[in-house]
């Protein structure tokens, strides 16, 4: 069962330009360590840090929520698996969310699956419930 859906698009070339503009502050303030790290690796550091914050905000979306009612940034963060592709993880206030909206005798399953073509990055989030057993 779905239990939400979410989309964004976001420009690289203003990401990098609030990069330039922000630094540290930025990073810091809307990405985990892990995303971080990741990006900073890439050849894209705008385009990959601008795919991460697509995916925030799908996700938050995806919650039913934007981003208000307490969820933060980091509460939303995406790591990749071993083969690349790449996963939401949720802590904090959005974690709390996603289990309200979990149904009992279910577990709560976050999509995501990240595009740029330049100037542009896109995320999609489906939040899947799956019964347990």
């Amino acid at each position: 069962m779905i239990l939400g859906i979410g989309t964004d698009l976001a420009n690289i070339d203003r990401v990098a330009a609030t990069l330039d503009r922000f630094g540290d502050r930025f990073r810091n303030r809307v990405f985990t360590e892990v995303e971080r790290a990741k990006a900073e690796r890439r050849a894209d550091v705008a385009g990959t840090y601008a795919k991460r914050w697509a995916a925030k905000e799908a996700c938050s979306k995806a919650l039913g929520t934007g981003l208000r009612m307490g969820i933060a940034w980091r509460d939303m963060a995406v790591d990749n698996l071993e083969t690349g592709q790449p996963v939401m993880r949720v802590t904090g206030w959005a974690a709390e969310r996603l289990a309200r909206m979990t149904p009992p005798g279910h577990d709560a399953i976050i999509h995501v699956t990240l595009t740029d073509d330049h100037p542009w990055a896109q995320a999609f989030v489906v939040i899947e419930a799956r019964p347990l057993g």
